[in-house]
């Protein structure tokens, strides 16, 4: 439906040591995907150049857990984290809307989030769409 409505979609590529962090490629229906050190396919870089995250305009993120606050669980590498820190550091600017991806079972009641953690701007389900954190409201 994105691709029909005009928009790019762009796949999530590991940077080089050490940052341990993302950027991300265009990535066409076709397009061969390499196995990064993780064994992860994602987007050849030397096809189209990666995008910096405050380029695109709404991510979806892969998580562990999330709770009702935006606060989310992830694998444990910090990539995520380590992406959108610039976040912390500027509020008055076009960012990109942050949205976590999954199931209803895997909302807790809270999360001990850290300095470094970036909070979400939402999550869905397949119950509904949490608006975080302003407004914790789950829309069916």
């Amino acid at each position: 439906e994105a691709r029909r409505a005009g928009k790019k979609l762009y796949l999530p590529v590991l940077r080089a040591k050490p940052d341990r962090a993302l950027w991300f490629c265009e990535f066409r229906p076709g397009d061969p995907l390499l196995s990064n050190r993780f064994g992860i396919r994602e987007p050849d870089i030397r096809r189209r150049p990666p995008q910096p995250p405050w380029g695109l305009d709404l991510i979806l993120l892969p998580l562990v857990g999330f709770d009702a606050q935006g606060n989310r669980l992830g694998m444990g590498g910090g990539f995520y984290d380590r992406t959108f820190s610039f976040l912390r550091h500027r509020n008055h600017w076009h960012k990109p809307l942050l949205i976590g991806v999954a199931h209803e079972c895997q909302q807790v009641g809270s999360i001990d989030a850290q300095p470094w953690d970036i909070p979400l701007d939402g999550v869905i389900t397949e119950a509904g769409f949490y608006l975080q954190p302003k407004k914790n409201k789950k829309i069916p």
